[in-house]
């Protein structure tokens, strides 16, 4: 019988941990037991009555130990979302210009420090083989928790932020410039976090570093480039047998992809299987698209730091196979990107495709909503024929390269 079913039978819906699709082994029941005593003994959760029951279930972490989390997909899907951003990645790196000693520290338990509104904690209750509990502070899992604590993290943080400090919800990395400074700025941020109550667990935080993991990348003096253990992650990885493969390949190697020379097209054979009503069939197209990917994630270059107060370089290309775009400071890479033409593109003429053109023929309702988009830059635009342009020439006909 369907899971879902459950829910209408009388009776038999009040008890769904009773009905597990799988029985979980002893030790994941003790580990269970274990940290629901730990919650309860820090008043983290209560015993409940609520008509709310989301189950629990367990995840493995870093260190090898478990992690019980609860599956709220449920009410997630009933609550009014916050609005809050979360910054780009990319974004936060293009602060570290000229940063060469880092500190990273980790919250203990963050999300733990904010209490939730007293009406709203029912909603919070898990079910386990153990009880119905609620939640008195806020959980993983909740859709608004990341957006809440980070507006809460950039709120305490906020005369240092775009200074020495960068906050990603609850990671933050102290960044300097040259050995004097680097003790002032750990101990200014340190003192904010016992200001707050904001506790870090000493385990997962590094000091003074020359080099530092953060969010999947390496950070040092010389640039950013991938975290050697995501390189190993993609050299193993297993050929994808379904869409569902695939579109879990490319929600990692899709994060690196302004690593990625001409990411987009080499890709397109697998992403033509992700095509509404396309039938899911492995040719040997997919699988050279596949192993030239993995190859190019392995041996990407570093990029250098972006300098917001310097002008940059923005190599631009098109064929009828796509665009390809280069970002350069002083030589040096920061980004790639490229992407498909869309279908209405590809009926596009020639010098539409290329935006140097822009400016040199008359204007028609599409150049005029693409000059009132770059307007707002303080930029030259220069043409470079294709044998100079070689890199964004490149990436704009990757596909056609054997």
């Amino acid at each position: 019988m369907d899971a879902s079913a459950l829910e209408g039978i009388r009776v038999v819906s009040e008890f769904p941990d009773v009905f597990l699709d799988s029985l979980p082994a002893g030790v994941e029941l003790l580990e269970v037991k274990k940290q629901i005593d730990e919650l309860l003994e820090k008043r983290f959760i209560r015993k409940s009555t609520s008509p709310w029951a989301s189950p629990v279930l367990l995840t493995d972490k870093k260190d090898g130990s478990l992690r019980m989390c609860v599956d709220y997909r449920g009410l997630n899907a009933v609550t009014v979302k916050n609005k809050y951003l979360l910054p780009r990645i990319e974004d936060l790196f293009d602060q570290l210009k000229g940063a060469c000693i880092f500190s990273k520290i980790n919250l203990h338990s963050g999300y733990h420090r904010l209490r939730i509104r007293p009406s709203d904690i029912p909603k919070t209750a898990f079910i386990s083989c153990y009880g119905l509990y609620e939640y008195t502070v806020m959980s993983f899992g909740l859709t608004n928790t990341p957006a809440f604590f980070m507006y809460m993290m950039n709120s305490v943080f906020m005369e240092y932020l775009d200074k020495f400090v960068v906050v990603f919800i609850d990671d933050i990395l102290v960044y300097s410039k040259t050995e004097a400074e680097r003790e002032e700025h750990l101990r200014l941020m340190l003192q904010k976090l016992r200001e707050h109550k904001l506790y870090a667990k000493f385990s997962k935080c590094d000091f003074w570093m020359k080099e530092v993991q953060f969010f999947g990348h390496v950070i040092s003096n010389g640039g950013i480039a991938i975290d050697h253990n995501k390189v190993a992650e993609v050299q193993n990885w297993e050929v994808p047998e379904d869409v569902k493969a695939i579109r879990s390949f490319f929600g990692l190697a899709g994060y690196y992809r302004r690593f990625v020379e001409g990411f987009s097209k080499t890709a397109k054979p697998m992403t033509t299987l992700l095509e509404k009503n396309a039938k899911f069939k492995w040719t040997l197209e997919c699988q050279e698209a596949f192993e030239e990917l993995i190859k190019r994630l392995t041996t990407v270059p570093v990029l250098t730091f972006s300098d917001m107060h310097k002008p940059f370089s923005v190599y631009c290309d098109a064929s009828r196979l796509g665009l390809g775009c280069v970002l350069m400071q002083k030589g040096k890479v920061t980004a790639y990107a490229s992407r498909q033409l869309r279908d209405h593109e590809k009926n596009y003429p020639t010098h539409d495709l290329e935006l140097a053109a822009v400016v040199h023929t008359e204007l028609n309702m599409r150049k005029r909503r693409w000059l009132e988009l770059i307007k707002d830059y303080d930029l030259e635009i220069h043409y470079h024929p294709g044998k100079a342009n070689v890199v964004a020439d490149a990436l704009s006909r990757k596909s056609q390269i054997t």
